[in-house]
């Protein structure tokens, strides 16, 4: 295995525990991918994230295939979809965290009562019309939510978060959850004001360059 390889499979051991500690996920139901040569490294099915090793991560190739000691989590699909779909996305990351949870258990979408939904992407965080988890039917409606957006809500499900790294995907499903909760404590408060599409245009230009970068040795 290549040394960059073993890396990658230790962050996502490692994304997947801060997952769960975070408490943007609950026990094995998130799973995480990372874009590795020509397919895919995927967190397995089924097992409890602090009993997982580098070498337990599956390689999932494009066709499908599965390469690894276990079976590749329920949600391959979406995940191969995407990636094989979206060539500005090197990670995604499906959690079920609570407060992004309940607005897509209502069937609804975010709408931009904050800036920082801009690093969503867009004015609008979409909720995918509900499907039967691991189905082609479920990543189908999960591409069309992520159209034009890095993230999307799964109706009576979770939520996704992409990104060009794990580190940025991550970040991303956690500034959703904070949206999430902001958004419904607001509701509770009032009736929310949502910023126009012309001001969150103007933010997504700026957040280009936004959000969490790796340390760089100094010269």
């Amino acid at each position: 295995m290549k040394d960059a390889e073993y890396a990658l499979r230790k962050e996502i051991v490692a994304t997947c525990i801060a997952m769960d500690r975070s408490g943007i996920n609950q026990g094995t139901s998130g799973n995480i991918s990372v874009r590795w040569e020509d397919g895919l490294l995927i967190t397995p099915s089924g097992l409890a994230y602090e009993t997982m090793a580098p070498e337990d991560i599956i390689f999932l190739s494009m066709d499908g295939t599965p390469h690894g000691p276990h079976k590749p989590s329920s949600e391959w699909r979406f995940h191969r979809d995407i990636l094989k779909a979206r060539a500005d996305f090197n990670a995604v990351v499906h959690a079920h965290p609570n407060h992004s949870t309940a607005i897509a258990i209502t069937g609804q979408e975010i709408p931009a009562v904050h800036y920082m939904i801009a690093a969503a992407g867009g004015p609008t965080i979409r909720c995918a019309p509900y499907a039967t988890f691991g189905t082609d039917e479920l990543s189908k409606n999960a591409l069309a939510a992520l159209e034009g957006r890095l993230t999307c809500l799964l109706a009576n499900h979770g939520a996704i978060a992409c990104g060009p790294n794990l580190r940025k995907a991550f970040w991303l499903m956690s500034e959703i959850e904070v949206l999430a909760r902001q958004y419904i404590l607001a509701r509770q408060a009032g009736e929310p004001v949502v910023l126009d599409d012309a001001e969150i245009a103007r933010v997504v230009e700026k957040f280009k360059s936004y959000g969490p970068k790796a340390k760089t040795a100094e010269a």
